[in-house]
């Protein structure tokens, strides 16, 4: 995939390096750089992410090309190592085809299930990921995923009633589903990188396709860099920045399954602000990219703190609509939770918990 970006990093690497200088103003006098915030650099990333210029980063488009683009050289300034080889991109072939009901649709290219189907068109797109290593003889061949998707959901006509038709706008920015939790990855990654890697390998997986049906998911795990069997959980990452009310979620995290592992439990008695999914009846654990890996035996959860709220896969899911103070709470709480998963013991299925396979049989 061409990469369209590289303009949009330098200036972020002016943006998210400074707030201002320190230091004498006489000529000749050095000038100290101050270190900008947390906070400011999360609010920095997602106005990129889902900016109007993204175009909605629907899967297959010049948006999605452009945001993982940006993504990529993200990963890479931070020092982590390209995930596919020599880059950070892993190719996710597709095509566009029309269904039984005569709706266009993307999916994964061979395919079974498409392959009787009129197909419209092939279609490119990537994921994104970035590779810090363990330091551990016995753990660094153990791998954590950290993950979130990045494409949305495009442009199309807002809904009615919405302010989005009041205003003309037919881009769906995505600020929270799902640019929130890359951003919040993305400083994960930055972070860990910084401070020094834990003792398993994490992989920093950014994904295309979660909206069109987990496709991004579905290819890594044909395609895996890591075998799937040293994978030792996969925490994902969806919408950071719109605290829930009815559950008092400011600066809180919730987890998806949390009844289904250890993971859960041994957040909180590490003292995280985590909680078990306040919306047990939605399926919320199989609706995200975290089911991909749970059906292949491995502990995997999501994240979140939001409880879909009214914008939810509208225009109106606009940057000025997130609670940056909550989400900066959140993203310190998953850079802890993520040392848990590199540093402590490795989650384990309790009874009952361990969805079957597809198929149906263990």
């Amino acid at each position: 995939m061409k990469l369209l970006l590289r303009m949009v990093p330098l200036f972020l690497v002016s943006l998210l390096s400074f707030t201002g200088c320190a230091g004498g103003g006489d000529e000749g006098t050095p000038v100290t750089p101050e270190p900008i915030s947390r906070r400011a650099r999360l609010e920095a990333l997602l106005g990129v992410l889902a900016a109007d210029s993204m175009e909605g980063r629907m899967t297959g488009t010049r948006g999605s090309a452009m945001a993982a683009d940006f993504l990529a050289t993200e990963l890479e300034s931070y020092g982590l190592e390209p995930a596919f080889g020599d880059s950070f991109l892993q190719t996710v072939p597709l095509v566009r085809f029309r269904d039984p009901r005569g709706r266009e649709r993307l999916g994964l290219a061979p395919e079974e299930e498409v392959s009787e189907l009129e197909i419209l068109e092939e279609v490119t797109d990537v994921n994104v990921g970035g590779v810090l290593w363990g330091t551990d003889p016995d753990k660094g061949g153990e791998v954590v995923v950290v993950s979130a998707h990045y494409d949305h959901v495009g442009k199309r006509p807002p809904r009615p009633g919405t302010p989005a038709e009041a205003e003309g706008d037919s881009i769906y920015n995505g600020a929270d589903d799902d640019a929130s939790g890359v951003v919040g990855v993305l400083e994960v990654a930055r972070t860990m990188a910084e401070e020094g890697p834990g003792d398993r390998t994490v992989l920093f997986l950014l994904i295309t396709g979660e909206e069109m049906g987990l496709l991004g998911t579905r290819w890594y795990i044909r395609n895996p860099v890591f075998p799937l069997d040293s994978t030792v959980a996969n925490l994902n990452v969806e919408m950071l920045g719109r605290p829930g009310p009815e559950y008092g979620g400011t600066g809180l995290g919730w987890l998806t399954g949390f009844e289904r592992s250890t993971l859960g439990p041994a957040f909180v008695s590490a003292g995280l602000g985590i909680k078990p999914d306040p919306f047990p009846d939605r399926g919320l654990f199989f609706a995200s990219d975290n089911a991909g890996f749970a059906m292949e035996g491995i502990p995997a959860h999501t994240l979140s703190s939001s409880d879909l709220h009214e914008d939810y896969h509208t225009p109106d899911d606009e940057v000025d609509r997130i609670d940056f103070q909550s989400m900066t709470q959140v993203v310190e709480t998953l850079i802890s939770a993520v040392r848990i998963l590199t540093d402590g013991e490795a989650p384990l299925w309790v009874e009952g918990g361990k969805p079957e396979p597809r198929g149906g049989g263990e």
